[in-house]
Protein backbone atom coordinates (compact mmCIF):
# COMPACT_ATOMS: atom_id res chain seq x y z
CA UNK A 1 0.00 0.00 0.00
CA UNK A 2 1.49 3.11 -0.74
CA UNK A 3 2.34 5.91 1.99
CA UNK A 4 -0.35 8.49 2.19
CA UNK A 5 2.65 11.38 2.30
CA UNK A 6 4.18 9.34 -0.25
CA UNK A 7 6.84 11.54 -3.30
CA UNK A 8 4.88 11.89 -6.53
CA UNK A 9 7.64 10.94 -9.40
CA UNK A 10 7.50 10.80 -13.18
CA UNK A 11 9.76 7.79 -14.59
CA UNK A 12 11.27 8.04 -18.12
CA UNK A 13 12.85 5.46 -19.90
CA UNK A 14 12.80 4.62 -23.71
CA UNK A 15 15.24 1.80 -23.08
CA UNK A 16 14.30 -0.83 -20.38
CA UNK A 17 10.91 -0.73 -18.56
CA UNK A 18 10.56 -1.24 -14.96
CA UNK A 19 9.48 -4.57 -13.77
CA UNK A 20 6.23 -4.96 -11.56
CA UNK A 21 8.85 -6.26 -7.87
CA UNK A 22 11.15 -2.87 -8.49
CA UNK A 23 8.10 -0.91 -9.22
CA UNK A 24 6.56 -2.06 -6.04
CA UNK A 25 9.71 -1.69 -3.80
CA UNK A 26 9.16 2.14 -5.32
CA UNK A 27 6.12 2.50 -3.99
CA UNK A 28 7.40 0.91 -0.67
CA UNK A 29 10.19 3.14 -0.36
CA UNK A 30 7.80 6.55 -0.60
CA UNK A 31 7.15 6.98 -4.06
CA UNK A 32 4.04 7.67 -5.88
CA UNK A 33 5.43 6.21 -8.77
CA UNK A 34 4.30 6.76 -13.28
CA UNK A 35 6.25 5.54 -15.66
CA UNK A 36 6.23 6.27 -19.24
CA UNK A 37 9.07 5.52 -22.09
CA UNK A 38 9.15 8.96 -23.90
CA UNK A 39 7.83 12.52 -23.39
CA UNK A 40 4.72 11.80 -25.21
CA UNK A 41 2.57 11.19 -22.31
CA UNK A 42 -0.61 13.44 -20.50
CA UNK A 43 0.72 16.54 -19.55
CA UNK A 44 -0.89 15.75 -15.77
CA UNK A 45 2.13 13.29 -15.63
CA UNK A 46 4.14 16.48 -15.60
CA UNK A 47 2.10 18.98 -13.85
CA UNK A 48 1.35 16.17 -10.76
CA UNK A 49 5.14 15.39 -10.34
CA UNK A 50 7.47 16.61 -7.59
CA UNK A 51 10.32 14.92 -9.41
CA UNK A 52 10.86 13.84 -13.35
CA UNK A 53 13.54 11.33 -13.57
CA UNK A 54 14.52 10.86 -17.29
CA UNK A 55 16.92 8.29 -19.05
CA UNK A 56 19.69 10.31 -21.38
CA UNK A 57 21.56 7.91 -24.00
CA UNK A 58 23.79 9.67 -26.30
CA UNK A 59 23.20 13.66 -25.49
CA UNK A 60 21.16 15.59 -23.16
CA UNK A 61 18.54 16.79 -25.95
CA UNK A 62 15.77 14.51 -23.97
CA UNK A 63 16.33 16.74 -21.16
CA UNK A 64 16.20 19.78 -22.87
CA UNK A 65 12.89 19.21 -24.66
CA UNK A 66 11.55 18.29 -20.95
CA UNK A 67 12.25 21.29 -19.41
CA UNK A 68 10.65 23.37 -22.06
CA UNK A 69 7.29 21.09 -21.48
CA UNK A 70 8.06 21.38 -17.82
CA UNK A 71 8.12 25.14 -18.83
CA UNK A 72 5.27 25.75 -20.86
CA UNK A 73 2.93 23.61 -18.39
CA UNK A 74 3.94 25.62 -15.64
CA UNK A 75 5.19 22.34 -13.66
CA UNK A 76 7.24 23.10 -10.62
CA UNK A 77 8.97 19.34 -11.30
CA UNK A 78 12.80 18.69 -10.65
CA UNK A 79 14.75 16.48 -12.77
CA UNK A 80 17.21 14.23 -11.88
CA UNK A 81 18.51 12.38 -15.39
CA UNK A 82 19.78 8.96 -15.11
CA UNK A 83 23.23 8.40 -17.18
CA UNK A 84 25.66 5.20 -18.23
CA UNK A 85 29.27 4.82 -15.95
CA UNK A 86 30.41 5.09 -18.79
CA UNK A 87 29.13 8.45 -19.88
CA UNK A 88 29.68 10.68 -16.84
CA UNK A 89 30.66 13.53 -18.99
CA UNK A 90 27.09 13.28 -20.25
CA UNK A 91 26.11 13.72 -16.76
CA UNK A 92 28.12 16.77 -15.86
CA UNK A 93 26.51 18.23 -18.73
CA UNK A 94 23.60 17.60 -17.73
CA UNK A 95 24.10 19.13 -14.46
CA UNK A 96 25.42 22.43 -15.95
CA UNK A 97 22.08 22.52 -18.06
CA UNK A 98 19.85 22.30 -15.24
CA UNK A 99 19.82 18.50 -13.68
CA UNK A 100 19.63 18.04 -9.54
CA UNK A 101 21.83 15.72 -10.29
CA UNK A 102 23.15 12.56 -12.69
CA UNK A 103 22.48 9.11 -11.57
CA UNK A 104 24.00 6.16 -13.05
CA UNK A 105 20.98 4.16 -15.22
CA UNK A 106 22.48 0.76 -13.68
CA UNK A 107 21.19 1.96 -10.01
CA UNK A 108 18.09 1.09 -9.33
CA UNK A 109 17.82 -0.07 -5.75
CA UNK A 110 14.78 2.03 -4.41
CA UNK A 111 16.55 2.88 -0.93
CA UNK A 112 19.58 4.29 -3.04
CA UNK A 113 16.85 6.80 -4.71
CA UNK A 114 15.38 7.08 -1.67
CA UNK A 115 18.95 8.83 -0.01
CA UNK A 116 18.77 10.68 -3.77
CA UNK A 117 15.54 12.18 -3.67
CA UNK A 118 16.29 13.01 0.10
CA UNK A 119 19.58 14.97 -0.42
CA UNK A 120 18.87 16.58 -2.99
CA UNK A 121 15.05 17.41 -3.54
CA UNK A 122 13.75 17.41 0.30
CA UNK A 123 16.02 20.66 1.26
CA UNK A 124 14.99 23.46 0.31
CA UNK A 125 17.25 24.60 -2.55
CA UNK A 126 16.92 28.64 -2.00
CA UNK A 127 17.98 28.78 1.43
CA UNK A 128 21.44 30.86 1.78
CA UNK A 129 22.39 28.83 4.16
CA UNK A 130 23.16 26.73 1.06
CA UNK A 131 25.55 28.78 -0.94
CA UNK A 132 28.85 29.42 0.16
CA UNK A 133 29.95 33.00 0.94
CA UNK A 134 33.44 32.47 3.18
CA UNK A 135 35.90 34.75 1.22
CA UNK A 136 35.47 38.48 2.69
CA UNK A 137 34.29 39.78 -1.34
CA UNK A 138 32.27 37.21 -1.50
CA UNK A 139 30.54 38.27 2.25
CA UNK A 140 30.72 41.65 1.26
CA UNK A 141 28.25 40.80 -2.00
CA UNK A 142 26.18 39.49 0.10
CA UNK A 143 25.76 41.93 2.49
CA UNK A 144 24.79 44.22 -0.55
CA UNK A 145 22.11 41.82 -2.24
CA UNK A 146 20.49 41.08 0.99
CA UNK A 147 20.32 45.43 1.24
CA UNK A 148 19.04 45.40 -1.97
CA UNK A 149 16.74 42.97 -1.70
CA UNK A 150 14.16 44.50 0.56
CA UNK A 151 13.59 47.56 -2.21
CA UNK A 152 11.34 46.41 -4.89
CA UNK A 153 13.98 47.98 -7.18
CA UNK A 154 14.82 46.14 -11.02
CA UNK A 155 18.70 44.02 -10.79
CA UNK A 156 21.02 43.44 -13.55
CA UNK A 157 23.68 41.15 -12.35
CA UNK A 158 26.96 41.31 -14.29
CA UNK A 159 29.67 38.83 -14.30
CA UNK A 160 31.68 36.36 -16.12
CA UNK A 161 30.29 32.56 -17.43
CA UNK A 162 29.73 30.11 -14.51
CA UNK A 163 30.20 32.89 -11.53
CA UNK A 164 27.23 32.08 -10.27
CA UNK A 165 24.44 34.96 -11.15
CA UNK A 166 21.21 32.52 -10.82
CA UNK A 167 22.57 31.65 -7.08
CA UNK A 168 22.26 35.55 -6.48
CA UNK A 169 18.96 36.23 -8.19
CA UNK A 170 17.66 33.17 -6.14
CA UNK A 171 18.73 35.23 -3.16
CA UNK A 172 17.56 38.40 -4.18
CA UNK A 173 14.13 36.60 -4.35
CA UNK A 174 14.58 34.79 -1.55
CA UNK A 175 15.51 38.03 0.97
CA UNK A 176 12.51 40.45 -0.80
CA UNK A 177 9.59 40.26 1.27
CA UNK A 178 8.45 38.52 -2.60
CA UNK A 179 9.81 34.67 -1.03
CA UNK A 180 7.03 33.27 -0.75
CA UNK A 181 5.98 33.78 -4.20
CA UNK A 182 7.25 32.22 -7.72
CA UNK A 183 10.39 33.03 -8.63
CA UNK A 184 10.86 31.91 -12.56
CA UNK A 185 14.01 31.98 -14.13
CA UNK A 186 14.38 31.58 -18.21
CA UNK A 187 17.32 31.83 -20.53
CA UNK A 188 17.20 34.36 -23.00
CA UNK A 189 19.53 32.24 -25.32
CA UNK A 190 17.88 29.17 -25.03
CA UNK A 191 15.66 29.03 -28.14
CA UNK A 192 14.00 31.01 -31.06
CA UNK A 193 12.72 34.09 -30.97
CA UNK A 194 9.05 33.04 -31.99
CA UNK A 195 9.29 30.45 -29.16
CA UNK A 196 10.74 32.78 -26.75
CA UNK A 197 8.06 35.52 -27.08
CA UNK A 198 5.31 32.89 -26.78
CA UNK A 199 7.61 31.39 -23.34
CA UNK A 200 7.46 34.85 -22.21
CA UNK A 201 3.93 36.61 -23.40
CA UNK A 202 1.39 33.34 -23.43
CA UNK A 203 -0.77 32.80 -25.65
CA UNK A 204 -5.03 32.89 -26.20
CA UNK A 205 -6.97 29.65 -27.70
CA UNK A 206 -6.74 29.57 -31.11
CA UNK A 207 -3.77 32.24 -32.14
CA UNK A 208 -1.91 29.71 -33.95
CA UNK A 209 -1.82 26.60 -35.49
CA UNK A 210 -2.12 24.10 -32.24
CA UNK A 211 -2.98 26.32 -29.79
CA UNK A 212 -5.49 24.65 -28.94
CA UNK A 213 -5.90 26.29 -25.27
CA UNK A 214 -4.93 29.29 -23.21
CA UNK A 215 -1.40 29.11 -22.28
CA UNK A 216 0.28 31.49 -19.51
CA UNK A 217 3.53 33.16 -20.21
CA UNK A 218 6.32 33.48 -17.70
CA UNK A 219 5.52 36.84 -16.76
CA UNK A 220 1.94 35.56 -15.45
CA UNK A 221 3.42 32.57 -13.69
CA UNK A 222 6.13 34.96 -11.86
CA UNK A 223 2.84 36.75 -10.88
CA UNK A 224 3.43 37.98 -7.35
CA UNK A 225 7.13 36.87 -7.26
CA UNK A 226 10.24 37.28 -9.44
CA UNK A 227 11.09 36.40 -12.91
CA UNK A 228 15.08 35.84 -13.54
CA UNK A 229 16.25 36.89 -17.37
CA UNK A 230 19.33 35.35 -17.63
CA UNK A 231 21.90 36.15 -20.73
CA UNK A 232 19.68 38.94 -21.50
CA UNK A 233 22.56 40.09 -23.45
CA UNK A 234 21.41 37.85 -25.88
CA UNK A 235 17.89 38.44 -26.95
CA UNK A 236 16.92 40.01 -29.95
CA UNK A 237 17.11 43.43 -30.96
CA UNK A 238 13.18 43.14 -31.77
CA UNK A 239 12.74 41.38 -28.44
CA UNK A 240 14.17 43.92 -26.09
CA UNK A 241 11.89 47.00 -27.61
CA UNK A 242 8.99 44.12 -26.67
CA UNK A 243 10.51 43.61 -22.90
CA UNK A 244 11.12 47.64 -22.66
CA UNK A 245 7.49 47.88 -23.00
CA UNK A 246 6.87 45.44 -20.02
CA UNK A 247 9.39 47.17 -17.92
CA UNK A 248 7.17 50.75 -18.59
CA UNK A 249 4.09 49.77 -18.55
CA UNK A 250 4.21 46.55 -16.33
CA UNK A 251 1.49 44.87 -18.33
CA UNK A 252 1.73 41.95 -20.66
CA UNK A 253 -0.98 41.34 -23.90
CA UNK A 254 -0.58 37.41 -24.88
CA UNK A 255 -0.39 36.65 -27.99
CA UNK A 256 -3.19 36.78 -30.01
CA UNK A 257 -5.18 38.47 -27.49
CA UNK A 258 -6.57 42.31 -26.67
CA UNK A 259 -6.77 41.92 -23.16
CA UNK A 260 -3.94 43.85 -21.18
CA UNK A 261 -3.08 41.83 -17.76
CA UNK A 262 -1.28 43.30 -15.10
CA UNK A 263 1.87 42.38 -13.69
CA UNK A 264 2.97 42.52 -10.20
CA UNK A 265 6.40 41.50 -10.86
CA UNK A 266 10.09 42.09 -10.08
CA UNK A 267 12.52 41.28 -12.56
CA UNK A 268 15.74 40.45 -12.54
CA UNK A 269 18.23 40.41 -15.30
CA UNK A 270 21.74 38.96 -16.02
CA UNK A 271 24.46 38.91 -18.43
CA UNK A 272 27.86 38.18 -18.96
CA UNK A 273 28.65 40.47 -21.95
CA UNK A 274 29.90 43.59 -22.04
CA UNK A 275 26.27 45.59 -22.52
CA UNK A 276 27.86 49.19 -23.28
CA UNK A 277 29.34 48.15 -25.42
CA UNK A 278 26.74 46.40 -27.61
CA UNK A 279 24.99 49.34 -27.21
CA UNK A 280 27.93 51.30 -28.76
CA UNK A 281 27.81 48.45 -31.83
CA UNK A 282 23.60 48.89 -31.73
CA UNK A 283 23.29 45.40 -30.43
CA UNK A 284 21.65 46.57 -27.49
CA UNK A 285 19.00 49.17 -26.53
CA UNK A 286 20.48 52.04 -24.48
CA UNK A 287 16.85 52.75 -22.99
CA UNK A 288 16.53 48.91 -22.20
CA UNK A 289 19.54 48.89 -20.29
CA UNK A 290 18.76 51.96 -18.35
CA UNK A 291 15.81 50.49 -17.09
CA UNK A 292 17.08 47.15 -16.22
CA UNK A 293 20.41 48.59 -13.94
CA UNK A 294 17.81 50.33 -11.83
CA UNK A 295 20.58 49.06 -9.39
CA UNK A 296 23.73 46.81 -11.01
CA UNK A 297 25.62 43.63 -8.65
CA UNK A 298 29.13 42.37 -9.99
CA UNK A 299 29.63 39.23 -9.19
CA UNK A 300 33.72 38.79 -9.46
CA UNK A 301 35.38 35.72 -10.80
CA UNK A 302 36.40 32.98 -8.66
CA UNK A 303 39.74 33.65 -8.88
CA UNK A 304 39.22 36.44 -7.21
CA UNK A 305 37.21 35.23 -3.88
CA UNK A 306 39.48 31.97 -3.10
CA UNK A 307 38.40 31.29 -0.16
CA UNK A 308 35.53 30.34 -1.78
CA UNK A 309 37.05 27.46 -3.44
CA UNK A 310 37.25 24.60 -0.72
CA UNK A 311 33.88 25.26 1.09
CA UNK A 312 32.25 24.95 -2.45
CA UNK A 313 34.13 21.79 -3.62
CA UNK A 314 32.81 20.08 -0.68
CA UNK A 315 29.54 21.43 -0.66
CA UNK A 316 29.79 19.42 -4.35
CA UNK A 317 31.22 16.59 -2.57
CA UNK A 318 28.48 16.66 -0.46
CA UNK A 319 26.06 16.44 -2.90
CA UNK A 320 27.22 13.92 -5.18
CA UNK A 321 28.26 11.56 -2.07
CA UNK A 322 26.04 8.59 -2.51
CA UNK A 323 27.34 6.54 0.07
CA UNK A 324 26.56 7.75 3.33
CA UNK A 325 29.92 8.40 4.86
CA UNK A 326 32.16 11.59 4.87
CA UNK A 327 34.17 11.60 1.87
CA UNK A 328 37.46 14.16 2.38
CA UNK A 329 39.45 16.11 -0.27
CA UNK A 330 43.40 15.36 0.47
CA UNK A 331 45.43 18.51 1.00
CA UNK A 332 47.44 18.08 -2.22
CA UNK A 333 44.37 17.99 -4.27
CA UNK A 334 43.09 21.22 -1.96
CA UNK A 335 46.75 22.80 -2.97
CA UNK A 336 46.06 22.02 -6.50
CA UNK A 337 41.97 23.05 -5.84
CA UNK A 338 43.35 26.50 -4.93
CA UNK A 339 46.31 27.01 -7.03
CA UNK A 340 43.95 26.76 -10.48
CA UNK A 341 42.56 29.82 -12.02
CA UNK A 342 38.91 28.84 -12.73
CA UNK A 343 38.73 30.00 -16.29
CA UNK A 344 35.01 28.74 -16.20
CA UNK A 345 34.55 29.77 -12.51
CA UNK A 346 32.31 27.95 -10.28
CA UNK A 347 30.61 25.46 -13.14
CA UNK A 348 34.26 24.70 -14.16
CA UNK A 349 34.71 23.63 -10.39
CA UNK A 350 31.59 21.50 -10.19
CA UNK A 351 32.43 19.97 -13.23
CA UNK A 352 36.06 18.90 -11.65
CA UNK A 353 34.34 17.56 -8.64
CA UNK A 354 31.86 15.39 -10.50
CA UNK A 355 34.51 14.01 -12.53
CA UNK A 356 36.72 13.41 -9.31
CA UNK A 357 33.79 11.77 -7.54
CA UNK A 358 33.35 9.12 -10.54
CA UNK A 359 37.07 8.72 -10.57
CA UNK A 360 37.81 8.12 -7.04
CA UNK A 361 34.73 5.75 -6.72
CA UNK A 362 32.88 7.69 -4.23
CA UNK A 363 35.84 7.48 -1.99
CA UNK A 364 38.53 10.13 -0.74
CA UNK A 365 39.75 13.09 -3.74
CA UNK A 366 43.55 12.50 -4.44
CA UNK A 367 45.56 14.89 -6.25
CA UNK A 368 45.11 12.11 -9.75
CA UNK A 369 41.27 12.11 -9.73
CA UNK A 370 41.36 16.17 -10.86
CA UNK A 371 40.79 16.39 -13.92
CA UNK A 372 40.51 19.88 -15.07
CA UNK A 373 38.83 21.64 -18.02
CA UNK A 374 40.30 22.17 -21.24
CA UNK A 375 39.87 26.16 -20.92
CA UNK A 376 43.37 26.35 -19.86
CA UNK A 377 45.97 23.39 -20.90
CA UNK A 378 49.21 25.47 -19.47
CA UNK A 379 50.61 23.20 -17.01
CA UNK A 380 52.01 25.61 -14.69
CA UNK A 381 49.28 27.03 -12.38
CA UNK A 382 49.53 30.63 -10.84
CA UNK A 383 51.27 30.21 -6.97
CA UNK A 384 48.24 29.40 -4.33
CA UNK A 385 46.62 32.46 -2.99
CA UNK A 386 47.88 33.09 0.04
CA UNK A 387 44.88 33.01 1.61
CA UNK A 388 44.55 28.94 1.60
CA UNK A 389 44.25 26.62 4.32
CA UNK A 390 43.71 23.25 4.28
CA UNK A 391 40.28 22.09 5.31
CA UNK A 392 41.30 19.76 7.90
CA UNK A 393 39.67 22.09 10.78
CA UNK A 394 36.38 21.48 10.62
CA UNK A 395 35.15 23.63 13.49
CA UNK A 396 35.05 26.75 11.21
CA UNK A 397 31.61 27.54 9.84
CA UNK A 398 32.34 28.45 6.29
CA UNK A 399 28.62 28.97 4.67
CA UNK A 400 27.58 31.07 7.37
CA UNK A 401 28.35 33.93 9.14
CA UNK A 402 28.22 38.40 9.59
CA UNK A 403 29.22 40.13 6.20
CA UNK A 404 32.38 41.25 7.34
CA UNK A 405 31.99 44.84 6.04
CA UNK A 406 34.82 46.57 4.28
CA UNK A 407 37.64 43.46 5.22
CA UNK A 408 40.22 43.35 2.47
CA UNK A 409 42.07 40.47 2.23
CA UNK A 410 45.27 42.19 2.99
CA UNK A 411 43.86 42.29 6.45
CA UNK A 412 42.74 38.27 6.92
CA UNK A 413 43.73 38.12 10.46
CA UNK A 414 47.29 36.65 11.70
CA UNK A 415 46.16 33.18 12.93
CA UNK A 416 44.78 32.56 8.96
CA UNK A 417 48.34 33.02 8.04
CA UNK A 418 49.72 30.57 10.97
CA UNK A 419 47.30 28.47 9.39
CA UNK A 420 48.53 28.26 5.74
CA UNK A 421 52.33 28.34 6.96
CA UNK A 422 51.42 24.97 7.97
CA UNK A 423 49.31 23.89 4.85
CA UNK A 424 49.72 20.58 3.36
CA UNK A 425 52.30 19.26 5.57
CA UNK A 426 54.79 22.02 6.62
CA UNK A 427 54.11 24.30 3.74
CA UNK A 428 56.28 26.91 4.99
CA UNK A 429 58.85 25.61 2.95
CA UNK A 430 57.12 26.77 -0.09
CA UNK A 431 58.71 26.70 -3.10
CA UNK A 432 59.92 22.80 -1.56
CA UNK A 433 56.16 21.63 -1.47
CA UNK A 434 55.87 23.16 -4.66
CA UNK A 435 58.15 21.54 -6.82
CA UNK A 436 57.42 17.72 -5.03
CA UNK A 437 53.67 18.30 -5.87
CA UNK A 438 53.99 19.61 -9.38
CA UNK A 439 56.47 16.25 -9.88
CA UNK A 440 53.76 14.49 -8.01
CA UNK A 441 51.15 15.71 -10.56
CA UNK A 442 53.06 15.80 -13.57
CA UNK A 443 53.54 11.61 -12.69
CA UNK A 444 49.64 10.96 -11.75
CA UNK A 445 49.29 12.61 -15.21
CA UNK A 446 51.20 10.63 -17.06
CA UNK A 447 50.38 7.53 -15.54
CA UNK A 448 46.42 8.07 -15.90
CA UNK A 449 47.36 9.26 -19.68
CA UNK A 450 49.31 5.96 -20.41
CA UNK A 451 46.51 3.73 -18.55
CA UNK A 452 43.11 5.10 -20.73
CA UNK A 453 45.68 4.48 -24.05
CA UNK A 454 46.77 1.33 -23.38
CA UNK A 455 42.99 0.38 -22.66
CA UNK A 456 41.25 2.35 -25.89
CA UNK A 457 41.36 1.75 -29.04
CA UNK A 458 41.97 5.27 -30.51
CA UNK A 459 42.82 8.94 -29.21
CA UNK A 460 39.59 9.76 -29.53
CA UNK A 461 38.06 7.14 -27.12
CA UNK A 462 41.18 8.17 -24.55
CA UNK A 463 40.79 11.59 -24.25
CA UNK A 464 36.46 11.29 -23.70
CA UNK A 465 37.77 8.42 -20.50
CA UNK A 466 39.98 11.10 -19.19
CA UNK A 467 37.77 14.30 -19.54
CA UNK A 468 39.50 16.14 -21.80
CA UNK A 469 38.96 17.37 -25.43
CA UNK A 470 41.08 15.26 -28.39
CA UNK A 471 43.06 18.35 -28.89
CA UNK A 472 44.00 18.64 -25.35
CA UNK A 473 45.61 15.16 -25.35
CA UNK A 474 47.50 15.94 -28.66
CA UNK A 475 48.59 18.84 -26.91
CA UNK A 476 49.91 16.86 -23.63
CA UNK A 477 51.14 14.08 -25.45
CA UNK A 478 53.19 16.11 -27.74
CA UNK A 479 54.90 17.48 -24.66
CA UNK A 480 55.84 14.12 -23.60
CA UNK A 481 57.69 13.58 -26.24
CA UNK A 482 59.51 16.83 -25.94
CA UNK A 483 60.68 15.66 -22.66
CA UNK A 484 61.83 12.28 -24.07
CA UNK A 485 58.71 10.09 -23.15
CA UNK A 486 58.06 7.22 -25.12
CA UNK A 487 54.75 7.82 -26.70
CA UNK A 488 53.00 4.94 -29.35
CA UNK A 489 53.58 6.86 -32.44
CA UNK A 490 50.17 6.03 -33.72
CA UNK A 491 48.83 8.26 -30.60
CA UNK A 492 50.84 10.72 -30.78
CA UNK A 493 50.01 12.24 -33.99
Amino acid sequence: MANTNSIPMLWIDPVDKLNDQVRQAFIDKGFDLRIGDSLDIEDDAFTSAEIVVVRLSKCATALKELQMKLVSLGSPAQVITRVARDLFELGIEAVRQGALTAVPSEQLAPAEWRHIVDTNVSEPKTDTSAFVFADPVSRNLLALAERVARVDVTVLLTGPTGAGKEVLSRILHDASPRFDRPFVAFNCAAMPENLIEDMLFGHEKGSFTGANKIQQGLFEQAQGGTIFLDEIGEMSYSMQAKLLRILQERCVVRLGGQKSIELDIRIIAATNRNLKQAIAEHRFREDLYFRLSAFKLSLPPLSERPLDILPLAEQFVSQQNLTGHPIVISPAAQHRLVSYPWPGNVRELQNVIVRAMVLSNQRSIELEHLLFDDLHINDEFAEPSSDFVPRSDRSRNWTQGSPNHGVSRSKVPNVEQDRITSAIGGANKGSNVRSVLDHAVQQSERQAISEALQSSRSRDEAAEKLGISPRTLRHKLQKLREQGITVTRAYAR
